[in-house]
Parts: structure tokens; sequence; C-alpha cells
């Protein structure tokens, strides 16, 4: 129900993720920031570099972290584009009512991320940021474990001193990223094992959480798995509806080789009788939907290593490596991003905030 004294979702601003705010009061990281980096009006300058022309470690996180997250991958500038983001939502124009009427505005505490249960940690650099964006005051942080270990229950992750209504505020918001990543990374890593020996790679699909797919993929790698495209533009998939819609599996690759000659091409065939034509389009990669694994193994001995195979739909853990060891180079498994179940990882207040942080 809409109240007058309340800003209705028309009234706030959008956040955009990884670019330039759209004008001063529009979210985003603040005047010192790279994300403010754009013209009058809050629109990309090319010119200054970047997929949106911005420098990625000239963000108001720590240089020395912002470095640490473009050596994983990562774009420090959409990092903390997403931190913000989080934390504006659980705040939504206020303040965190039950620290402030609970917790000394000048207290200090130090508090421990601690894995409760076992699995792969991923978003540790991702939670600093989240973190980072909430002090006041400085932060000090102990780094006990890296994106990709394995983890039991009771290891330590990581260790923050700071100013104690801040580390609650932002205890939520950095865990929700931490665990959904380490959820995923966890999942791969299954995967993973199972398909280890066998030349075959897991690999993610686009069924990621809007906005956060470039962290969602990056678990997808600390886990052992690797990614297919980032977006649309990255690479043609070309899939049953632009077949129907092209008149044919070769006319759809051919439309798409002809419009964009340089972006590499996927075909996805759900018969045997499909491979040949496509191949003689010169595909580079055929995805094999709903083979079983002896279907596949044909495919695989069609094919000879004229191009790249990857299996989708029909996979599990259990028949995995039957699949990996019929040759194919890559299983598809969308429910990496989609399903992963979160990795229960906890914050716990220490007594004393002169301690070490080790």
């Amino acid at each position: 129900m809409n109240t007058p004294d309340r800003p209705q979702p028309v009234d706030l601003p959008l956040l955009q993720i990884g670019g330039p705010a759209a004008g001063a009061d529009a979210g985003g990281c603040g005047d010192g920031c790279g994300c403010a980096g754009g013209d009058e009006m809050g629109l990309p300058m090319p010119e200054a570099g970047g997929a949106y022309g911005l420098d990625p470690l000239q963000c108001g996180l720590d240089p020395h972290l912002a470095e640490l997250l473009a050596d994983a991958g990562l774009d420090p500038v959409q990092v903390e584009d997403i931190a913000h983001l989080a934390i504006e939502e659980d705040l939504d124009h206020g303040v965190d009512v039950t620290t402030v009427a609970t917790i000394p505005e000048n207290a200090v505490a130090i508090g421990d991320f601690t894995a409760r249960e076992a699995g792969v940690v991923a978003g540790l650099r991702i939670a600093e940021a989240v973190l980072s964006v909430v002090c006041t005051d400085d932060m000090e942080v102990g780094r006990h474990a890296e994106d990709g270990d394995r983890v039991e229950p009771g290891r330590k992750l990581l260790s923050v001193r700071t100013r104690t209504r801040d580390l609650l505020t932002a205890e939520r918001s950095a865990l929700n990223l931490m665990c959904r990543l380490s959820g995923i990374a966890t999942a791969t890593r299954a995967w993973a094992d199972v398909l280890e020996g066998t030349g075959a790679a897991v690999r993610d699909t686009r069924k990621t959480t809007p906005g956060l797919r470039s962290l969602e993929k990056y678990a997808v790698r600390c886990g052992g798995g690797v990614n297919h495209r980032m977006s649309l533009s990255d690479a043609a998939l070309i899939k049953d509806n632009h077949v129907v819609a092209a008149g044919g599996v070769a006319a759809a690759f051919k439309a798409v080789r002809t419009e964009f000659p340089e972006v590499p091409i996927e075909v996805e065939v759900d018969r045997l009788d499909q491979i040949e034509p496509v191949l003689a389009e010169g595909a580079d990669l055929l995805l094999l939907d709903n083979f079983t694994p002896e279907q596949t193994r044909e495919a695989v001995a069609l094919v000879a290593g004229r191009a790249r195979l990857e299996s989708s739909g029909r996979l599990s853990l259990a028949n995995a490596r039957a699949y990996a060891e019929t040759g194919v180079d890559y299983l598809a498994v969308g429910a990496l991003t989609h399903s992963s179940t979160i990795l229960d990882i906890g914050l716990d207040l220490r007594e004393g905030p002169g301690e070490e942080l080790g």
C-alpha cells in the first residue's frame, strides 16, 4: 500500500551496475569513485578507457582491495556498486534501528566470519568491499582463507576490526553475498571432483541472478568450473527457437556467420542427423541437447575432433562421469547458479576488540 510520506519505487534512483551513476543523487560510489567519471549528465566517457570509459581500479575501495578484485577477474567498480546496492536495499533510506539503539556510537569490535559447514569458499574480497562501503572509521582486516579454499566447520575465514555499528549493519549484506557465492563454488567443486581425470570440464550457463552474473560466474571458477559466455554478445548460441525462426539449423548458422563473422558460434542439436550439416558450415562447438550417454558417444565419434562438444540436459552428479567419459569437452550445468544451496557462514563478535586478528 502506498503512503504519501514514503518514496515510491518510481521515485527511487536506479544504480547502474558497473557503470556511472545517472546524476549526483543516483547512488553509486560517491564523488571519490571512478564511476563518477562521466560527463555532467552522468554518461560514460569512452576516452577514459574501460567498458564504461572508466579505469576499473579507480573506485572508492581501498586500492589494494581493488587490485585483488581485478586480479581475480572482477571489476572493482562493479563490485563496489553491488556493495552499495546491497546496503542501500537493507537500509531503505533509513538506519539500522536495532544496532543504533543498542550499540554505543564509538564502540569498536572484532568480528570473525566463520564457516559453519564444510565447503568451498568464494566471495571473501567481495564481503570486504561490502564492509568497506559501510565503515565510517578505519577497518582492519585479517585474511585467513582465500577464495577456492576447501574449508571445514569452524574455519575462520575473515576477521575485521572496526566500529561495531558499522560491522553489524554490513553483516547480512556481506554474508548474503559470501554464502551465496560459496554455495555455488561448493556445488561446482562437487562436479569438478566427479569429472577429474576425464578431460571434460563443468561449465555454467546464463541462468544467473540478475545483477550478480559476474560474481556468480566467478564463484564457478573458484569451484573448479569454467565459464560459458558472459553475455549474449560474447558468442552465438543457436538454439531451437532460432532454428525455427530462421528456417533450419544451417540457415541460422549462415545468418549468424554472415552478420558476425568473427564471433564463435555454438549450435544446439538434438539429433545425430543434424550434426554433419552444421559441421559442414564450420560450427565451433556443438551443444548436444538431451542426448543419452550412448548417443553422446556416437556424436563424439561422428565429429571426430572437428568441433568441441558440450552435453546439456539429463545431467546429474550420478551420471556426470558417464557423460564425460564419452569424450565431450564440457558438461553444461545451469543448476550451478540457479539452484545451489548457500554455504552456511556466520559472523561472531569477540569479547575484546584489542585482540590480534590472527
